[in-house]
């Protein structure tokens, strides 16, 4: 293996945002390619820099990967301070390895340093629903439904944990960064290899949902992969599986699991009509019962004494209208209704759920 690499100049550049990605074209060997850069990492880019992309997904023409990514800006992205005081790594031993200050409390090496705590027996450490997806674009929908769940009642803190199995830097979701400015979400944390998380970074995502409740307060955690997905055709190589650890992290904590169902009334692969198979994999594999909610009318496996399947009510119409986003693979809501319906009753779900 070896990294696609390419050297070319800034010709166009967004304004640079404080977190998150900065737009830009790159010009290459004569023409014109777009790329992003993310501005934690890389720093911003101006007109005139000189920088080095990575171009694989552009030449592999894959479908997440319609721009370069900046590696480095030789111009103006050098001599970076890092994390003063971080020296736990993320993204270790590849050139992108960086020095994070995590979630998970450290214990000082110096001999008075703290005692580890007792840990909390389950009858009184704090217990909240957790939302588990493995597909970025299941996170709108679940956001928006369970805040509609919720009107005239007490607000809730609800937080994304984002995991590995897709996009890793956290500013890369331009749909994290509008649920945070609408108030669907509170926090964002980033765990395991993610990073960037606006909120906070954790060292595993069971790490993450611990801290989450028990120090953040949240009142239900939504986990999942950022934007794209990893994956083949086979029935255990592909991002969604992380769903599988981040369920059990979940329920070790003693948390109550809603597992997103992915559906599809549109996809053109027969492996993801109806209930995909992507999620029948994760639901076959766990190793104890988590609920799974669907939409009103549609299959219910027969699986008595294991899973629960409720069926739920959900408003398309009003999703539809709210102007989050509502494409998926391509397809519009009114193309593939099931997609985003088998979302929202995870949303209901969880809304009907919580505490009061």
């Amino acid at each position: 293996m070896r990294l696609v690499l390419r050297r070319g100049t800034v010709v166009e550049a967004d304004p640079a945002p404080a977190r998150g990605e900065q737009r830009i074209v790159v010009e290459i060997d004569d023409a014109h390619r777009p790329a992003v850069a993310d501005v934690v990492s890389v720093g911003p880019s101006e007109v005139g820099d000189e920088v080095v992309v990575n171009a694989q997904a552009v030449d592999l023409r894959l479908g997440s990967g319609g721009f370069d990514i900046v590696h480095v800006n030789l111009t103006r992205g050098l001599g970076g301070p890092g994390v003063p005081g971080a020296h736990v790594m993320k993204l270790n031993y590849s050139s992108l390895q960086h020095a994070v200050l995590p979630v998970e409390r450290e214990l000082e090496a110096a001999t008075d340093a703290l005692p580890v705590p007792e840990p909390q027996p389950p009858s009184t450490a704090r217990t909240v629903p957790v939302g588990v997806f493995g597909l970025h674009g299941q996170l709108a929908p679940i956001a928006w439904a369970l805040a509609r769940g919720r009107a005239g009642r007490a607000p809730l803190r609800v937080g994304y944990v984002q995991t590995a199995g897709g996009a890793l830097p956290g500013g890369h979701s331009r749909v994290v960064t509008d649920l945070l400015d609408r108030g669907l979400l509170a926090a964002h944390l980033t765990a395991g290899p993610a990073y960037g998380g606006r909120d906070g970074e954790a060292i595993t995502t069971i790490g993450g949902i611990d801290h989450a409740v028990q120090e953040l307060g949240w009142d239900v955690v939504l986990c999942g992969p950022g934007p794209g997905i990893l994956g083949s055709g086979s029935r255990l190589g592909h991002g969604g599986m992380t769903a599988l650890d981040t369920a059990h992290a979940a329920l070790a904590l003693g948390h109550a699991v809603a597992l997103c169902a992915r559906m599809s009334a549109g996809d053109p692969r027969d492996r993801h009509r109806g209930l995909s198979h992507h999620t029948q994999t994760v639901v076959d594999l766990l190793l104890a019962p988590v609920t799974v909610p669907l939409p009103y009318n549609t299959w219910v496996p027969e699986r008595p004494g294991r899973h629960a399947w409720p069926s739920l009510p959900v408003d398309l119409p009003g999703y539809g209208a709210s102007g989050l986003p509502a494409r998926t693979m391509g397809r519009t809501l009114d193309e593939d209704p099931l997609f985003f319906g088998a979302a929202l009753a995870c949303g209901a779900y969880l809304a009907a759920h919580c505490a009061p």
